[in-house]
């Protein structure tokens, strides 16, 4: 693998956060693979997930094609009794620079086990899905990939097309809400340890980037465009989650998810990869909750940890959002505890929520 890295890479990592105002969470990817435009990874047959498989759910490898005509790959879950008949459906994505084979997959198979079919997918130039070059990011074709897996799902013979639901995780919590803003076809979305990705990367966490600050990233990014084109390939980023010391508790709990045997895996973002260094650019001018309130009257639910670095995300979109809407704060969870803490992700009230809200 030949990874190209740019002049401006020695820049310390810690400085490039402070300046694009990103975390752990909104960077963090998977290595140069050599790909054919569009067309997937090839898929691997192997259960190499980071869970126990379920014997209450079947479960298959599949594809589908977005508007963009990038071929996604999911994983689809699908209760053992359903008896032939149509059920109601998730589409579940994230969190940001994550695979399917993580917290989505997750998800999706534990809604699975009660009652719904799911579809957990990597994104668009991530994971087994297709598009290069690799491990880059839009808040328009991530946000475009939620709708096509509705697109797969109301296509499905075990799916009642008139019965489906999203599920957003971390930073793909926020493509799940633009996403269903403007897709009338989804019946009701629930996001998870939500992250507004536009908003951390324009205004830094806590909204803390000045504007001088954003200038100089913008500034730096733009030329790194001059140099991405003349060398023919874009640079990456130095690796993410590797831990040096000295680190926020919340970039310890990241590595502790990434990079240890709970959660890592050789295909994601986050596992120890990067994005390409440009891939804020994007982001910076494109507010993806501006019509967060066109949901309505379909139901936003809104699951937050407690202690969690990223709690006012879903906070301020709680507040923006039109009823009917529901902020559930987990007591005592931090923003990965949602990742994949069985004992603390509010299933319950996920069932629920869809069984309510996707009924018959």
């Amino acid at each position: 693998m030949n990874r190209t890295k740019s002049p401006h890479a020695g820049l310390a990592r810690r400085d490039l956060l402070k300046l694009t105002g990103t975390g752990i969470a909104a960077f963090g990817a998977a290595s140069i693979f050599t790909v054919s435009n569009a067309k997937a990874q090839t898929m691997s047959n192997e259960w190499d997930k980071t869970f126990s498989r379920s014997g209450k759910v079947d479960h298959e490898k599949v594809t589908f094609t977005n508007r963009y005509g990038i071929t996604l790959s999911g994983g689809l879950y699908l209760p053992k009794d359903r008896a032939g008949s149509r059920l109601p459906a998730i589409a579940v994505g994230g969190p940001f620079g994550a695979v399917k084979e993580q917290s989505s997959g997750l998800y999706a198979q534990t809604m699975a086990e009660r009652g719904f079919v799911t579809l957990a997918f990597d994104p668009s130039y991530t994971g087994e899905s297709g598009g290069e070059p690799r491990n880059v990011a839009s808040p328009d074709i991530n946000t475009e990939d939620f709708m096509a897996a509705v697109d797969y799902l109301g296509l499905h013979a075990s799916v009642d097309r008139e019965r489906i639901g999203v599920i957003g995780i971390c930073g793909w919590g926020s493509m799940a809400l633009n996403a269903v803003a403007a897709d009338k076809r989804v019946k009701a979305v629930a996001t998870s340890t939500m992250y507004d990705m536009t908003r951390v990367m324009s205004r830094g966490y806590n909204d803390s980037v000045t504007p001088e600050q954003r200038a100089q990233t913008l500034e730096q990014l733009s030329r790194q465009r001059w140099e991405d084109a003349a060398n023919g390939t874009p640079a990456y980023q130095p690796p993410y989650n590797e831990l040096h010391g000295g680190e926020a508790q919340f970039l310890v709990d990241y590595h502790d998810y990434y990079m240890t045997p709970r959660g890592y895996h050789a295909r994601a973002v986050n596992s120890g990869n990067a994005w390409t260094i440009t891939t804020p650019l994007s982001f910076m001018n494109m507010p993806i909750l501006t019509y967060i309130k066109e949901i309505a009257p379909r139901p936003v639910l809104l699951i937050h940890g407690e202690n969690a670095h990223s709690r006012y995300f879903s906070e301020t979109a709680y507040e923006a959002a039109a009823e009917p809407k529901e902020l559930l704060i987990v007591p005592g969870a931090n923003h990965v505890d949602l990742y994949d803490k069985a004992d603390m992700i509010p299933f319950d009230r996920l069932q629920s929520f869809f069984a309510q809200h996707l009924s018959a």
